[in-house]
């Protein structure tokens, strides 16, 4: 995903940057931002194009700082306008972001009003966890402030921004340590009527949930106590990562917690022998032995061959279903072997587990070969 993020930033992208930063600052030498923008920029990744073109900004850019954002806001184009607006245009203000992180950490309350700004058009996630290092306490302040603003972007950021484990930024180790103060802003957030709101609140609570299990499953089990159907959604999407881990706390919150009372039967692997770039084909019946219906999420663990010749397992998703007394479901699923971005495959024997409410049940072995 980043490889392909990261060739947005190329010669139309950088001239179009320095285009709209002559226009608020007409003395901007225009080619030569350009020209230092482009200077080895294709050797680098996503984040580094953008903290490069972040440094040539500061070469370029009126000084001090407060000078520097006023232009900066003022280059900027047309807020979102929707919740859901957040395509990939927007990312050629990640540099601004970056330079705001970098450059205004000595002029706090100018750096806060260019990261409302910055918010409407793309996200300041990435700035302002460089303030909630260096300030905390005033920037929790203002993030309690801007959880009730009415622009769904600024709201977005107070859960965004915090995330302990936000991907491509620096982890904040002590919200790692202590969410306390990031569930205190979740709380203001919980019953928030956006979907993108919402999505971020869960996924903190997810990041939260990879540090402290207990705390997670706790305040998730605590949000479901007369919920409305969106902070539903927050919750199970919250706990989807401690779902697939068996994790008994957060299946307890969502209803799942009593040990199921099943037989796996009839189960079948197609092909024994999985060549690399193929498929595995699997299905099984799930058949109840309780004498009451039965509330369970039924997922699957495959085993896979890591290159030390060590298995790793990844859960994937199957079913939620009620099971009668003495009733059986038939479940399929397949497995993709095919080479991705995010998993390698390696030749030798896998395995596949059934997990029903976090219980393993063993499926079967098979062979994985080039």
């Amino acid at each position: 995903m980043a490889d392909r993020l990261k060739d947005l930033f190329h010669e139309r992208c950088v001239r179009s940057i320095a285009r709209n930063l002559r226009s608020a600052h007409p003395g901007l030498d225009e080619r030569g931002f350009a020209r230092d923008c482009l200077a080895g920029l294709s050797d680098l990744e996503l984040t580094g194009r953008a903290s490069r073109i972040a440094d040539v900004m500061h070469h370029h850019l009126p000084q001090p700082f407060p000078e520097a954002a006023r232009v900066i806001v003022a280059s900027l184009g047309p807020e979102l306008d929707r919740s859901d607006a957040f395509g990939l245009a927007p990312l050629q203000y990640m540099p601004h972001v970056f330079y705001v992180a970098k450059r205004g950490l000595d002029h706090f309350e100018d750096a806060m009003a260019a990261q409302v700004e910055l918010t409407k058009r793309f996200s300041a996630e990435f700035s302002i966890r460089a303030f909630l290092t260096r300030y905390p306490d005033a920037t929790l302040r203002r993030l309690r402030a801007w959880a009730v603003d009415p622009n769904v972007h600024v709201r977005r950021l107070v859960s965004e921004g915090t995330r302990p484990r936000l991907p491509w930024a620096p982890r904040l180790r002590a919200f790692q340590q202590d969410p306390g103060p990031v569930i205190e802003l979740l709380e203001l957030l919980k019953d928030d009527p956006e979907r993108y709101v919402q999505r971020s609140v869960a996924n903190n609570i997810n990041d939260i949930g990879k540090d402290h299990p207990d705390v997670a499953a706790s305040l998730c089990r605590r949000w479901l106590e007369g919920a409305p159907p969106g902070r539903q959604w927050i919750v199970r999407h919250a706990l989807r990562s401690l779902v697939k881990k068996g994790d008994r706390g957060a299946l307890d919150a969502l209803g799942f917690g009593a040990a199921p009372s099943v037989a796996i039967a009839s189960a079948a692997l197609s092909p024994r022998s999985v060549k690399l770039g193929g498929e595995l084909r699997f299905s099984f019946e799930l058949a109840s032995t309780a004498p009451r219906d039965q509330e369970l999420i039924v997922d699957c663990a495959v085993h896979f061959v890591k290159a030390n010749g060590s298995t790793r397992p990844k859960v994937f998703k199957l079913r939620k279903l009620v099971l009668p007394p003495s009733g059986r479901a038939e479940i399929t699923g397949k497995v993709s072997f095919e080479e991705m971005t995010t998993r390698r495959h390696y030749p030798g024997r896998h395995s596949i587990d059934v997990m029903v409410n976090g219980v393993a049940h063993p499926l079967g072995h098979f062979e994985v070969r080039r």
